[in-house]
């Protein structure tokens, strides 16, 4: 699949580390297009890019998508030239996302579908964490609907900037 050129200033850049369900990558693909965002995945994936899930999943926006594959953890934190402005999303923290104050760049970062962000890493940056609270009985929400939650949160700040 091809890229299409640049994207001139991302509101937003999206990183799913690891991502598993190509059908949760391609609704977070088409979130990003619509919100006029970057996403980033770092391998391993969990389904080769070309599926068909992941196609079908992003409809016909998937070409209107700026997106970037890293090898590892480690060479997409080679791209981030302002830590504070990394948010790292989990169950893990009682630090809410109502508290971020976004900024339009910022990255919003997910863990896998199965186990979320490793331990090591959301202790090297407990500052940056941040909760979707969930008040039902469940463990988590679905990632394609965590990533959209988060965004729009984050679109509704630059509109709103007081708040």
């Amino acid at each position: 699949m091809s890229q299409p050129s640049e994207l001139p200033h991302p509101l937003l850049r999206i990183v799913l580390v690891e991502p598993e369900i190509p059908q949760n990558t391609g609704n977070v693909g088409r979130t990003c297009v619509a919100v006029r965002s970057e996403l980033h995945l770092i391998r391993p994936l969990g389904f080769e890019i070309s599926d068909k899930n992941l196609k079908r999943a992003g409809l016909d926006y998937w070409p209107h998508l700026k997106w970037q594959i890293h090898d590892n953890y480690d060479a997409w934190w080679a791209q981030v030239t302002d830590p504070s402005r990394v948010f790292f999303f989990t169950t893990h923290t009682s630090r809410s996302y109502f508290e971020a104050k976004f900024q339009t760049g910022d990255w919003l970062v997910f863990g896998k579908e199965t186990k979320g962000l490793e331990s090591s890493l959301l202790q090297r940056n407990e500052p940056q964490l941040l909760t979707l609270p969930q008040y039902g009985p469940v463990r988590s929400l679905n990632l394609a609907t965590a990533v959209a939650i988060a965004s729009y949160e984050a679109i509704r700040q630059f509109h709103n900037p007081s708040t």
